[in-house]
């Protein structure tokens, strides 16, 4: 009985080290493959698991001697009263691992703004992140969003009401700041990886309450819709909507790319500083490639875009798609931003941002 009871608890053992070890693995082909650990890197920790999850797999995967670039960086909510515990709990944490610590009480009840908590919080937790990684040289800010965060991502939007590139949900690395990207290395994983992970080496990690309420829409997408969804027909709901997400976003990308090579062959630099865009010669395409067009100028030539919408750049489009509405002589049109169209006798149109 006691060689049985050992056999059976070495092969527990072995199992749990092969799913540590399968999860650590996942985190580091996820990594950039070059020139990861030159520079400071950042991890957000908030205490919940993902986050637990990911942390320990990165002071795992550092080099030996190179430990104090790893930095733990923890954003402190004032929207519930559990907040200065989950701090205590990563600062201790990241104590036991040996590295350095940061932190940030972010209050989100008194920030002004018109996005709403969710979006408030979100903004202001990403300009401590983006502040703190310069502040100490990082060049990469590292998250623990899942698989599972990435199809409430794009459930929810859908449900807002979202275009193509909105459908293709986060990115696996954006920009954050400039010289700092965003990465998400669990963006492939699903939650209970991580959970899985944590559990093998009996790491404990918080639980927020604040995620059981359904009045927060992300909540209500976790544990309303999707696992109705998953335990009536549609099982494979969230893998269904991170494929169609990674699907919108390669399609996303085609069009943006196409968009930049148009740019660069019909428009050019006027002398006044403005851009002329050679209109005719763009008239017999689609309405909405000649709108992202527009799009890309704007983008390019890092106008402010918060004024324009779609609407904006649909108008622009149009008068291009229809020569005949381009006026014969000259005439302008303010835009928001500051950016000035005017038409030309010759059916092209200059934009200036005059402000």
């Amino acid at each position: 009985m006691d060689t049985v009871s050992q056999t059976g608890s070495g092969h527990a053992a072995a199992d749990r080290a092969a799913a540590a070890a399968t999860f650590v693995a996942a985190v580091a082909t996820a990594l950039p493959a070059t020139s990861f650990w030159t520079m400071p890197v950042l991890v957000a920790v908030s205490g919940g698991a993902d986050s637990v999850g990911l942390l320990i797999a990165l002071r795992r995967l550092v080099p030996a001697g190179l430990e104090r670039r790893l930095i733990v960086a923890h954003a402190e909510h004032d929207l519930r009263g559990a907040a200065p515990a989950d701090r205590e709990f990563v600062a201790a944490l990241a104590a036991h691992l040996g590295l350095r610590y940061v932190w940030r009480r972010v209050a989100v009840r008194d920030d002004g703004g018109d996005e709403g908590l969710e979006g408030r919080a979100r903004r202001l937790r990403y300009d401590f992140l983006g502040e703190t990684a310069l502040a100490h040289g990082a060049r990469h800010v590292v998250v623990g969003h899942t698989a599972d965060d990435q199809a409430e991502t794009i459930l929810q939007r859908m449900l807002r009401g979202t275009g193509l590139a909105g459908l293709g949900g986060m990115a696996a690395a954006r920009e954050l700041v400039p010289g700092v990207s965003l990465l998400r290395p669990l963006l492939g994983l699903r939650r209970e990886a991580a959970r899985g992970f944590l559990e093998s080496i009996d790491q404990p990690w918080c639980e927020d309450a604040s995620n059981a309420d359904v009045r927060h829409a992300r909540n209500f997408i976790r544990h309303e819709v999707l696992p109705r969804c998953v335990a009536g027909p549609f099982p494979a709901a969230a893998e269904s909507l991170v494929r169609l997400g990674h699907q919108a976003s390669l399609l996303a990308a085609a069009i943006r790319s196409a968009a930049d090579h148009l740019l660069e062959a019909h428009a050019s630099r006027h002398a006044d500083g403005g851009i002329v865009l050679r209109a005719p010669e763009l008239s017999g395409l689609d309405r909405h490639l000649l709108a992202e067009v527009f799009v890309a100028l704007w983008r390019r030539e890092g106008w402010p875009q918060q004024g324009m919408t779609a609407r904006h750049y649909a108008a622009l489009a149009a008068v291009v798609g229809d020569p005949g509405r381009i006026p014969t002589r000259a005439a302008a049109t303010d835009l928001p931003g500051g950016v000035r169209v005017t038409a030309l006798p010759d059916g092209w149109l200059r934009l200036r941002r005059m402000s």
